[in-house]
């Protein structure tokens, strides 16, 4: 075995070892918002700044910053020691043991559609990252292009934070988490371009240019991780791994490749092919939360309401009060007493029946 190969292996190993930080990480945040937010079972549950603030002070939520900094941390080191088409593919291993641990913490089984939507991404997500290995070239960058990416991941996190405004449960949650996902994206392509801009030498720190782009990357980081943390309140922690697994790493790459001038030398084939797999990898997605046990609690309270909701004046369980119900609210409410049981006997007379004298 040659030398290259064993760091190789080397780097596979690490790549499973930050896949099971991110899986891990996520799943403690997940708990710690869940126990946070004031509705946990809500289908319009949000995160204010104090419960942001709060999350700062709970130790579930912490350890679970505390692996997911260090799955980074694996992660470089892992693209240290090997090509990005080797390493990458091995993050969203973090999606099924997700998956796997949600599934023995809820003595529960992962459904077919739920395991098909894992292997869609899984396959999607590869063949994205192994079509893009070794097709990138590095060029010079300006500022006007770090400005339009900001500015065009900007509109996508717009689009994807009013889709979760105007939709509820798996919906708002993947598009909470799509527009963390986008941010992270650019916060890949910042640190990127952020390399070449001062390309080893110290004293650019202090150019405007490298500046602007570190301020960019703080902000765009800031901005992912609340909407992340948003997209627990109502998501599953493996749905929400698996958008920003898959999201992520298209939107770094589709920044260098389309903006950055990176896939100047990319035939179109290839970039049809790129295409593809993002459209798998994300129906992928797509199905693994519409398929998500989560998903489904959340059709049946529907149905369940839906249910109480509708039916003939007066049954029981339609919540809609019959006339005799009615007529008894309306004598409470000018102050009337109701009938006593007996006393509306025709045969009577007002002088006589009680509840009227």
């Amino acid at each position: 075995m040659t030398p290259n190969s064993l760091l190789t292996l080397l780097a596979v190993g690490i790549a499973v070892c930050d896949a099971a930080c991110f899986a891990f990480g996520a799943i403690l945040q997940h708990d710690a918002v869940r126990r946070t937010i004031s509705t946990p079972n809500g289908e319009n549950a949000t995160l204010g700044l104090r419960g942001m603030l709060a999350l700062l002070r709970q130790r579930r939520w912490l350890a679970g910053l505390a692996l997911i900094a260090l799955g980074a941390g694996l992660h470089v080191v892992a693209l240290i020691l090997a090509p990005v088409s080797v390493v990458q593919p091995i993050g969203v291993l973090g999606v099924p043991l997700a998956v796997i641990v949600a599934a023995r913490r809820g003595h529960e089984h992962a459904t077919r559609g739920v395991v098909a939507g894992i292997a869609i991404s899984v396959v999607g997500t590869a063949a994205f990252v192994w079509l893009t290995a070794g097709k990138a070239t590095s060029v010079p960058l300006t500022g006007e292009t770090l400005v339009l990416a900001g500015v065009l991941v900007g509109l996508l996190v717009g689009a994807a934070i009013m889709v979760a405004k105007v939709n509820q449960g798996w919906v708002r949650a993947l598009g909470c988490a799509f527009g963390g996902a986008a941010a992270f994206g650019l916060v890949a392509a910042g640190m990127r371009a952020l390399s070449q801009l001062i390309a080893g030498d110290i004293t650019r720190i202090t150019q405007p240019v490298v500046i602007g782009t570190l301020l960019g990357i703080i902000a765009a980081a800031a901005v992912g991780g609340t909407l992340v943390q948003q997209a627990y309140t109502v998501g599953s922690p493996e749905v929400v791994l698996a958008c920003v697994t898959v999201t992520d790493p298209f939107v770094a790459v589709l920044i260098g490749l389309m903006l950055l001038g990176e896939g100047r030398d990319m035939d179109p084939l290839t970039g049809l092919g790129m295409a593809a797999a993002a459209v798998v990898a994300t129906v992928g997605v797509f199905v693994l939360a519409r398929h998500h046990p989560d998903a489904k609690k959340q059709q049946d309270q529907d149905g369940d309401r839906d249910a109480g909701t509708s039916g003939p004046r007066g049954e029981i369980g339609t919540g809609a009060p019959d006339a005799a119900t009615e007529l008894g609210l309306r004598d409470q409410s000018i102050g009337m007493p109701s009938p006593a049981p007996g006393d509306n006997d025709p045969k009577r007379t007002l002088d006589e029946n009680p509840a009227w004298r």
